[in-house]
């Protein structure tokens, strides 16, 4: 019984050396055949950090001192305030652009630098249309002209910043910084001249940057401290948050530069009266054109005025357009966006409904 005893407890510990040793055996091989393995476990771990993002401020400075905060008055009181920024400087006169609508119907403008100086500015130009105004004042008084970029090399995702004076004065040079968040945006606005208002499209850039009222004229940048667009619109809506718009930088030079050279901003016109379908539906005159038509959008042609081109070139009343060079338009809004792409003396295609036909019109565009 002890002999047997004995066997057991030899052989239990044969087994356990012989376990021991396969082991040892198996981790050599793997250090052999596989000697990269621990060394890479560290390296990961040695990567494993955390990035620090050291933020924009050399860009903001580059265009911050060429930033001004406009404000406008009529009949000696303050009427309206936004912002602008200086873009060129030529024969001793330093010009800067800000929003149609942030100088409309003023008696004065006076434009703040960053330093405090406050210079009455004059009004080298405007367009509602565009939404685009010139303004100048002596070179001597300029701290910094921005430097200009280009919306068209903007790739969604870029970082940009707004610098605009939003609110009031107490917020002057504010600075909001986002990304692109798209291109080729068309969005429709309402442009008023006078006592006129006219819906319009207008394609910008969107950026999620904060963009209040007061931030309107001031300069959209990019992450190199070069201005890509001018900031104009504000999507405001209870539901929607993160949505600020600017006028393609390309856009506001082209109308800039005609200002400043004293031309008109001439467009083509159509010579037509119009009405969107969704106004028009229910209407007596024309529920039945549209209800033979089984449209639910487009513009109908209602009156024209006179030397029409679009009369001259065949459109008559009644007509639904429902295209513009093969463009779908829902709209007189977006009618007119493709219109204004055109130049006087171009050729347009109107694509119109008759007594339940497809139609195509070409209209030379003339001058208004």
């Amino acid at each position: 019984m002890v002999e047997k005893k004995k066997n057991t407890t030899l052989r239990n510990g044969i087994i356990l050396i012989i376990t021991f040793l396969l082991g040892a055996l198996a981790l050599y091989g793997i250090f052999y055949f596989f000697p990269n393995v621990i060394g890479t476990t560290v390296t990961k771990l040695e990567k494993d950090v955390t990035v620090t993002d050291e933020g924009i401020a050399d860009a903001v400075e580059k265009v911050y001192d060429s930033v001004v905060v406009v404000n406008t008055y009529v009949n000696g009181e303050a009427y309206s305030s936004g912002t602008g920024f200086v873009y060129k400087t030529e024969d001793g006169t330093a010009y800067l652009l800000t929003n149609n609508h942030v100088i409309e119907s003023a008696d004065d403008v006076y434009v703040t630098f960053t330093d405090g100086s406050i210079v009455q500015a004059q009004v080298v130009g405007s367009d509602v249309y565009s939404d685009i105004a010139v303004l100048s004042v002596d070179e001597d008084y300029i701290i910094s002209v921005a430097e200009i970029g280009s919306s068209e090399k903007a790739r969604l995702g870029d970082t940009v910043f707004a610098i605009g004076a939003p609110l009031d004065s107490a917020y002057s040079w504010s600075v909001t910084r986002g990304i692109v968040s798209g291109k080729d945006r068309l969005v429709e606005v309402e442009l008023t001249s006078g006592n006129t208002t006219t819906p319009m499209v207008v394609n910008t850039l969107q950026t999620d940057a904060a963009i209040n009222n007061g931030n309107s004229g001031g300069p959209l940048a990019n992450s190199n401290g070069e201005v890509i667009g001018i900031t104009s619109i504000k999507l405001a809506s209870s539901t929607i948050e993160g949505m600020g718009f600017a006028i393609p930088i390309e856009t506001a030079l082209e109308y800039a530069e005609q200002l400043i050279n004293g031309e008109e901003v001439e467009r083509p016109y159509l010579g037509i009266y119009m009405l969107d379908v969704t106004d028009a539906y229910y209407s007596r005159e024309y529920y039945d054109i549209i209800r033979e038509a089984n449209v639910t959008s487009g513009v109908i042609v209602t009156d024209f005025e006179n030397n029409s081109p679009a009369k001259e070139a065949g459109l008559e009343v009644g007509d639904i357009i429902i295209r513009v060079d093969g463009n779908d338009i829902s709209s007189n809004a977006y009618l007119r966006y493709y219109l204004y792409k055109h130049s006087v003396g171009e050729e347009m295609t109107l694509t119109v409904l008759r007594n339940g036909r497809e139609i195509d019109i070409d209209v030379m565009l003339t001058a208004s």
